[in-house]
């Protein structure tokens, strides 16, 4: 299933890129105001950062990674299964902070990270896309909000992406 495709400016290799952390998890959830507002049952969370000068190129190509990526055990006990293999959901959270730059000081800078009225877009198309391989709904987060976000890990497995290192 291919991904509608649009004009997105050139990536500049000296801007940081739309940052990802996936865990695969057991179960997780994200509450607002002591209200459970998303859940899902096993599957990956995302906590999802975005720079100010990411695309939605950036976008296209991170939701493939995460919808693609083999970290379920297959029958052998191997990592060789992808969230849809193993009808798994995802939840995705929108997550500044991903963006600190700690370089000086105690009190972590965010000047990295995109302002909403270019964050919500990326996010909402990041969440789009995903939807569109995964072939069923993502939970979220609600963007900007001060959310508690419950996992149970399982593994451990977490994962460390972004979109400008396409290892």
């Amino acid at each position: 299933m291919a991904l509608e495709k649009s004009a997105a400016p050139a990536l500049e290799a000296t801007s940081l890129p739309m940052r990802a952390l996936i865990q695969r998890s057991r179960e997780a959830s994200v509450t607002l105001d002591g209200e459970v507002c998303a859940k899902i049952p096993h599957g990956l969370v995302v906590l999802l950062g975005i720079e100010h000068e990411d695309t939605v190129e950036d976008a296209d190509w991170l939701a493939a990674k995460v919808v693609q990526m083999r970290i379920f055990g297959d029958a052998d006990g191997k990592m060789n299964l992808g969230v849809k293999d193993v009808g798994g959901s995802i939840l995705v959270v929108s997550q500044f902070t991903l963006h600190a730059s700690t370089k000086k000081g105690n009190r972590p800078s965010f000047i990295r990270a995109a302002r909403p009225e270019h964050a919500i877009p990326l996010y909402e198309h990041f969440m789009r896309a995903v939807e569109q391989l995964l072939e069923k709904p993502v939970a979220r987060g609600v963007f900007g909000a001060d959310m508690q976000v419950a996992l149970v890990n399982d593994g451990p497995v977490t994962i460390w992406m972004d979109s400008r290192a396409r290892e």
